[in-house]
């Protein structure tokens, strides 16, 4: 029990990193109703895209001054990718079946990740990203947080804040509401659908490189492959906060990342359970925690039961 407080701490600088790559997936399933299965790899270019960035810095450049950079330049790259990908995968395809979007979208996946691994230099290998350099934050006895947890822990909530500022404060937010109730009826109010969409994926997209430059400063290195299970993991938070609730994303990150930590940290305790305990187990709780919560809450913690839109 006495190292409780640090791993909720872990639990939830995790749980931030998933929530920021989830609200991608919410926003745009929220709006067009598409699982965007592609999502994990622009996580993954937006860390390339901000370590490319990072090398154009004269050396020595200091890492406060290097990380706006990097956030900046891997926001471009995933923001790129993501419209891109909505205007000439996504767009033709609105109007057909929602398997055909879906294959779509995971071919998209596979293609990105092979893109990166044969045209970046050295991406086949883990390719080093800077790190923090320094000791972790002391808060008390038992509990120490990392430069890098402390970045996501900062970013994640400030991120989410200004996005719902935004989506209620806002005119674009609020024709982003009026799109994801009724698109047919918001184009009938002189609402421009597609730009919105398109708005939908650039924001989601540059979340995810803020994660990737999180999780990039945390390792200390980015994979071309690295985007399948953070991408996955990611989908599996939007779910379980309710997809398309942004709250809900970030919410149902936290408790994925409190559930994988504890579960590393003290499974194995329980009497009769200690071969389930460890890293090797983790994704196994994780999956089951969602499992659960979609047997007895199956629009998740936050959503709403709404009827099919056809």
């Amino acid at each position: 029990m006495n190292e409780l407080p640090q791993q909720l701490a872990d639990g939830l600088a995790l749980g931030a990193l998933y929530g920021l790559i989830a609200i991608g997936y919410t926003m745009v399933y929220g709006i067009v109703q598409l699982i965007n299965f592609a999502h994990g790899e622009i996580f993954m270019i937006g860390g390339f895209g901000a370590l490319t960035a990072y090398t154009i810095l004269p050396d020595g450049t200091a890492l406060a001054i290097a990380i706006p950079v990097m956030l900046v330049g891997g926001a471009l790259v995933s923001v790129a990718v993501a419209t891109a990908a909505e205007r000439f995968a996504y767009r033709p395809l609105r109007g057909a079946p929602r398997l055909a979007p879906l294959i779509t979208a995971i071919g998209l996946s596979i293609v990105l990740q092979q893109l990166v691994w044969g045209l970046y230099p050295g991406a086949k290998n883990p390719v080093k990203f800077p790190e923090f350099k320094g000791d972790s934050f002391q808060i008390f006895e038992g509990l120490a947080i990392s430069r890098a947890d402390a970045f996501v822990l900062v970013a994640a909530p400030l991120c989410m804040l200004a996005l719902g500022f935004f989506v209620s404060k806002s005119r674009s937010g609020r024709a982003m509401q009026a799109t994801a109730q009724d698109p047919d009826t918001a184009k009938l109010m002189g609402i421009n659908t597609d730009r919105i969409i398109v708005m939908a994926f650039a924001i989601g997209a540059a979340f995810a490189a803020v994660a990737a430059v999180a999780e990039g400063l945390d390792k200390g290195q980015i994979r071309f492959e690295m985007g399948f299970l953070l991408g996955l993991k990611a989908f599996t938070a939007a779910v379980l906060g309710g997809i398309g609730n942004i709250y809900g994303a970030m919410i149902g990150g936290v408790v994925l990342g409190l559930a994988e930590t504890l579960s590393i940290a003290y499974v194995e305790h329980i009497p009769g359970m200690s071969q389930f305990g460890g890293g090797a187990w983790k994704d196994i709780w994780v999956f089951s925690l969602l499992i659960l919560v979609l047997l007895f809450r199956p629009q998740g913690l936050l959503g709403q039961r709404t009827a099919d839109r056809a």
